[in-house]
Parts: C-alpha cells; sequence; structure tokens
C-alpha cells in the first residue's frame, strides 16, 4: 500500500489552516497543522512530512528562519504568504523554498503547485534521463536538443541557462542563481543576460507563435520550465 502523503501546514490563522486542510484532505493528503514557529519544527522531526506548506508571518518567528530546518528535516518547503515583494519572494526562494504562492491564494493553484514539488521530489537526477515535452527532446547528458527530431543548436550560455531550468523543471529558479551558476560570481545583477538568452531558447525552441511559452518569467524573481500540466 502506498504511503499517504503528508503536508504540514504552518500558519497561525487557524481559519487559513482549515482552508488548506479541507483542500489538501479532499486531494488525498494527510494534513498536520502548525500555529507558530515552534510547534512547526516539532512536527517536522515528528511527523516527517514530505511538504511543508509556510506562512512567513509567524508570531514567534520570521518563516523564512524556517525554511532550513524544514528542508533539513526532509520537507519540500512552499512558502504561502501575504509578503507580495519581490525581495521577500527571492530571499524565501534562495534560502531554499521550492515554491512562492501569494495570499489571497486559490486552493487549486496551491494543490497544483504541491503535485508539482513532489514531481520534482520524486524525479530522477536531471542528467540522467532526457526530458521530453511537446516535440521537444533535451539530453542534458549528451549535451543535445532536438526539436521534432532535429538538432538545434543553442548558444553555450543558452544551453547552461536551459539546463539549470530543467533540472528544477516546475520550480522558480531565481536571477541570482541563474547568473551566479551560468555566469559566474559578479553578474549576479546582469538580469539582461537572461533576458537575451530566454529570448533566444523560446526562439529557438517555440519559435515565434503566440501559445504562452514553457520558459515562464516570474517578474523580478525569476524563470521556471513548465513542462508537465497541472493535474
Amino acid at each position: 500500500m502506498r504511503e499517504t502523503t503528508r503536508v504540514l501546514v504552518i500558519d497561525d490563522e487557524a481559519a487559513i489552516r482549515a482552508v488548506l486542510r479541507a483542500a489538501l484532505e479532499s486531494a488525498g493528503y494527510a494534513v498536520i497543522e502548525a500555529g507558530h514557529a515552534a510547534a512547526a519544527l516539532n512536527a517536522a522531526q515528528e511527523a516527517l512530512p514530505q511538504v511543508a506548506l509556510l506562512d512567513l508571518g509567524l508570531p514567534d518567528r520570521d518563516g523564512l528562519d524556517l525554511i532550513v530546518p524544514l528542508r533539513r528535516a526532509g520537507a519540500t518547503v512552499l512558502v504561502v504568504s501575504a509578503r507580495d515583494a519581490t525581495a521577500q519572494k527571492v530571499a524565501a526562494l534562495d534560502r531554499g523554498a521550492d515554491d512562492y504562492v501569494t495570499k489571497p491564494f486559490d486552493t487549486d493553484e496551491v494543490l497544483a503547485r504541491v503535485r508539482t514539488a513532489l514531481r520534482h521530489r520524486a524525479a530522477p537526477d536531471g542528467l540522467a534521463v532526457p526530458v521530453r515535452f511537446d516535440d521537444i527532446e533535451i539530453d542534458l547528458a549528451g549535451h543535445m536538443v532536438r526539436k521534432a527530431g532535429a538538432e538545434v543548436h543553442l548558444a553555450p550560455k543558452e544551453f547552461a541557462m536551459l539546463a539549470e531550468l530543467v533540472m528544477n523543471a516546475g520550480k522558480v529558479v531565481t536571477h541570482s542563481h541563474l547568473l551566479r551558476t551560468v555566469w559566474g560570481p559578479g553578474h549576479e545583477t546582469d538580469v539582461e543576460y537572461l533576458r537575451v538568452a530566454a529570448r533566444g531558447i523560446r526562439r529557438k525552441l517555440e519559435g515565434e507563435g503566440d501559445a504562452p511559452s514553457r520558459i515562464r518569467n516570474e517578474p523580478g524573481v525569476g524563470y521556471r520550465l513548465v513542462i508537465a500540466p497541472a493535474s
């Protein structure tokens, strides 16, 4: 029998916890609740949840400080917070959060983000198996990209950026992480490099059509590669 996925909901508002509990339990998850940071850390150690939905505005500690210990306890962390400033989103993602949902939220969106996080958690090493979606195949190990069976030439920085997005598919990868990893230290503010590379990747893989791009821009925060349906 497959183990039920455990989700830890951390929020000081009982009404928010109740809404999330109802949505998660209807989707088949087991839910643990915590109304403050100390209870959340205890629950993470005792219940070992696979996913934590974390509010940042906790009464006893800033939620940002919980991201690292929650990840060390084995939880994938999705921030669900009313803090909508870009700097807060970047800070959470840079500390290791897998995603960020702003309140007020749609429960269907939260459930979709949980499913994406779980897919990413269960996925094998991004270098091991070619990734396929639409008519595109990305083979990181073979350093090869094909569209409709034909090889696509990407510039070295374009390929390196695409590789980071593939290995973190479904997650927001921050500007600073991409710039640091692809262009190196000292380039973490050169966001225009990312815009140019993203345009090149989109043009070569997706053409000039009007369909939504698989490479999504999260304004002021980073980029996300969407390769799987929400359900």
